[in-house]
């Protein structure tokens, strides 16, 4: 299928094209491999929580990623992050949702299709009315993502955190309604959160909390624990070796 122009009036091709679109993934793992090499995060993890990982992906169990927004160099400082953990053999199988202005420049959408992005219209750009039948069509089809076996990776506070960066911000509610829809197709998802915060330099520290397996059942409630545990994860993240917290960059 011909990759659709990515525009709020053409969002019903945009979103078939995305339901089936799959990156070459020998590609997906060397462009991963060549943004760790190059931002060179530190991860820690929660006590226990890579084992977790590893057998929460053996087992074929859904992910969903959540990760605070800090910068417009998130995206490659989790896919460097990947390459570094247990996520890498989700390489070429992990969606990530991205604001729809990245889709615009051809260069640009290049790369962010090769690393397995799906379009999303926000409402602060085009207005909360106007993305409402988008905004649904964007869910349904990362729960279907989700429940073909795709992880899914979300920054759910939608928006860069250019107040206090040790502060999870609001959190967006489709998160849970993702959550919900995929679990109405069959798939219990598991969450995962990881904290972000750079240092002087640029360098970041990230953090890998434990999954939560056990999710509630309605969406503001999964709201409601992906951002206690967004903020114990970014917690961790401006936690030093020593246990004193440090301001950020």
């Amino acid at each position: 299928m011909t990759r659709p122009d990515v525009t709020l009036e053409n969002y019903e091709d945009v979103y078939r094209f995305y339901l089936d679109h799959q990156q070459n993934r020998l590609v997906a793992n060397a462009a991963y491999a060549a943004l760790s090499a190059r931002f060179r995060p530190r991860t820690r993890y929660a006590d226990g929580a890579c084992r977790q990982l590893q057998e929460l992906l053996g087992s074929g169990t859904r992910l969903i990623v959540a990760a605070n927004h800090v910068t417009d160099r998130d995206q490659y400082t989790l896919a460097a992050t990947a390459w570094q953990s247990p996520l890498r053999r989700a390489i070429g199988r992990t969606r990530v949702l991205a604001k729809d202005e990245l889709f615009v420049d051809p260069k640009l959408r290049r790369k962010i299709d090769m690393m397995g992005s799906i379009p999303v219209f926000r409402g602060k750009d085009h207005g909360m009315r106007a993305v409402a039948d988008a905004g649904r069509r964007m869910m349904e089809i990362s729960a279907q993502r989700l429940h073909r076996g795709d992880v899914l990776a979300i920054f759910p506070e939608g928006t860069c955190n250019d107040v206090d960066p040790s502060r999870v911000q609001k959190i967006n509610s489709g998160i849970g309604h993702i959550a919900v829809k995929a679990r109405k197709l069959g798939s219990a998802p598991a969450l995962l959160s990881l904290g972000i915060r750079y240092r002087p330099g640029g360098v970041a520290d990230v953090y890998i909390s434990s999954p939560v397996l056990d999710l509630p059942t309605t969406p503001m409630d999964i709201t409601r624990v992906v951002a206690a545990d967004m903020q114990a994860a970014v917690d961790g993240a401006f936690d030093t070796v020593d246990g004193q917290r440090t301001p950020s960059r």
